[in-house]
């Protein structure tokens, strides 16, 4: 499914009428026409049911105005309130506000969320149509009061567009913002309404078509992935398949008191189909390693004496990577120097498909030349604290603007970036972005990123390309902390349960994909 910004959605809105010829009043008709479908759809029959219907003095209230028409007409008890004058009110909005007051619906300015009150308290719903798309700024004064008025009453909501309160475009609370139960938005999603905090505001998501040429939709470059998309993407499993046919993960991990990382890593490449998964960890560490994974081979490469991999293992690494399809580097791995001027001089010399991750990453931090020289097809995995050091940032910056920060580093590093978190992002260096939806409070817990990087190093090894295997990867792995979660409660979850869980993701996938 694609996403839209603010920005594309007034352009879409714009071009419709202007090289279409979809008046805009239609669409405002169309949008609010739909509101009130899903308003009808909760609260069954309309008749002397009570709705609040909040309205500000742009098109979103316009779209408030149809919907308190429409629910008015169907028999409705409706108050509509006005945050705001009627004369500023311009547009098709003020045409939607004249039929109103001509139908004899009263629509009383307020100037104190007091004026409200009464009818939140007696409201079966209430209909959030005071600020759209383009909010720009903390909510402040009246308006503020509204939003907190409306939460106060605990009253079914309904959202137009987007919940009041919102940014578009980050998913930011600017300030405070209606919890909507349902939010009915329009053509497309907003990025808002599908990342965090402002994925929490939107309660269940509607999206409805109001009548834009779906052909205007080419340009978008952010998808919201979804199962038949991730399915279409998996390797096929030919019956007469063999090991061989499935290929070989080379992982590059571990070191003293973080083997942990190193394991899980190299069975979640076997969990994700890789035919084969060989772990190169510091030599020291190989036997204890070799009890630990009874499926997986293990190689004993040349050690510091903090018991982690040296530079001096780059040649008997390189030696091993040879017989493999792909390579995971960094979980587990350890900062020793030494360690990280072997990864350096391991990411320069490689050319087979490979993913990077924890340590990895923070080697590669330290002097981010090696990534913005050459190097083979990579596929990067920060979490927010990561990706702030690669980019030189602090994690606030990250945080507050997801999307724009994984675009940058995927275009700047030229490979595949996995911006890890709640609605963990994948952008690729073209500046397309997918959002993945799986995943929860699940994955909360150490050592689940290092099962994402061995999924995702499984799913290379059998051939998929650097951003499908992201793709998969991520979203395989959220599925996987979600079925967990589901049958152990949140809160218990470890990162061997999700990576026990994820046949089970796996195996619903490839049910979609031979149905």
């Amino acid at each position: 499914m694609k996403v839209a910004t603010a920005e594309q959605m007034r352009g879409f809105d714009r071009r419709a009428s202007e090289e279409f010829g979809v008046p805009s009043i239609v669409l405002m008709e169309n949008a609010g026409r739909s509101v009130f479908e899903t308003v009808r759809e909760n609260l069954g029959s309309l008749e002397w049911k009570h709705v609040t219907v909040v309205a500000g003095r742009g098109n979103n209230g316009g779209d408030g105005f149809v919907v308190a028409r429409h629910l008015h007409d169907a028999g409705a008890r409706v108050s509509v309130f006005l945050l705001g004058k009627p004369e500023d009110v311009r547009g098709d909005a003020r045409v939607n506000l004249d039929i109103l007051l001509e139908s004899g619906i009263p629509v009383p300015s307020i100037t104190s969320a007091d004026e409200i009150a009464v009818s939140l308290t007696h409201s079966h719903l209430v209909v959030d149509a005071i600020f759209g798309t383009g909010l720009r700024g903390e909510v402040t004064g009246l308006p503020a009061d509204v939003i907190r008025a409306i939460s106060a009453a605990r009253k079914p909501t309904v959202a137009v567009d987007i919940p009041s309160g919102m940014d578009a475009d980050t998913g930011e609370i600017l300030g405070v913002c209606v919890r909507a139960d349902t939010t009915v938005t329009f053509a497309l999603p907003k990025i808002g309404l599908l990342t965090y905090p402002g994925a929490a505001c939107v309660g269940k998501l509607v999206v409805a078509d109001i009548g834009i040429p779906k052909c205007l939709y080419e340009e978008v470059t952010v998808e919201f992935l979804d199962d038949a998309m991730v399915a279409s993407r998996l390797p096929a499993r030919p019956p007469d398949a063999h090991k061989g046919t499935f290929g070989t993960a080379i992982v590059i991990a571990g070191s003293l008191g973080l083997t942990g990382a190193a394991a899980m890593a190299s069975e979640a490449a076997l969990r994700a189909g890789a035919g084969l998964s060989t772990l190169g960890c510091a030599s020291s560490l190989q036997d204890v390693m070799a009890i630990k994974l009874t499926e997986v081979m293990t190689r004993g490469l040349p050690e510091t004496d903090a018991r982690s991999i040296s530079s001096g293992a780059l040649d008997p690494a390189l030696e091993l990577i040879e017989k493999g399809d792909s390579v995971v580097l960094g979980c587990g791995l350890g900062t020793h120097p030494d360690t990280c001027d072997f990864v350096h001089r391991l990411v320069k010399s490689v050319r087979k498909p490979m993913i990077i991750d924890a340590d990895g990453l923070n080697a590669l931090a330290k002097d981010t030349g090696t990534l913005e020289g050459d190097h083979g097809d990579l596929v990067l995995t920060p979490h927010p604290g990561e990706m702030a050091r690669l980019l030189g940032t602090d994690t606030q910056a990250v945080q507050s603007n997801r999307m724009d920060v994984v675009r940058e580093a995927a275009s700047r590093f030229r490979c595949v970036v996995v911006l890890k978190g709640a609605r963990t992002l994948i952008a690729d260096p073209s500046g397309r972005v997918r959002i993945n939806p799986t995943g929860g409070p699940g994955l909360a817990t150490g050592g689940t990123g290092d099962v994402l990087a061995g999924t995702i190093g499984g799913l290379l090894a059998q051939g998929l390309s650097p951003l499908d295997a992201a793709i998969c990867g991520a979203f395989i792995q959220g599925r996987a902390g979600d079925i967990a979660a589901e049958q152990l409660g949140a809160a218990g979850v470890i990162a061997g349960d999700v990576l026990r869980a994820l046949p089970y993701a796996l195996k619903e996938l490839y049910e979609i994909y031979s149905g």
